[in-house]
């Protein structure tokens, strides 16, 4: 299967202002969809976005790959979906 096929088959991330939350799916070394949450201060610390999210979404596409690899590796050392990422999952900047 083509990396595409395999985007297109993942549901689309979005933000909800109302959480203030990111939320995205990984497709893990194993193939299946996880879900994962993505607080925008985390966003802004880790990744320079705006405090009030809006451009959270950007943030996280301009960064998924480095985002997805965390998911993956928090999925490695057991976490179950959905995957809620900390600053901490990040390795020093």
């Amino acid at each position: 299967m083509s990396q595409a096929t395999i985007d297109l088959a993942l549901p689309q991330a979005y933000f909800d202002d109302t959480a203030g939350m990111v939320y995205l799916w990984v497709r893990t070394d194993a193939g299946f969809p996880m879900g994962a949450m993505l607080r925008k201060e985390v966003l802004h610390f880790r990744f320079n976005a705006a405090m009030s999210g809006v451009d959270a979404l950007a943030t996280y596409q301009q960064h998924r790959a480095e985002i997805d690899a965390a998911v993956r590796r928090r999925i490695a050392t057991g976490s179950i979906e959905p995957v809620l990422l900390r600053e901490s999952d990040f390795g020093a900047r």
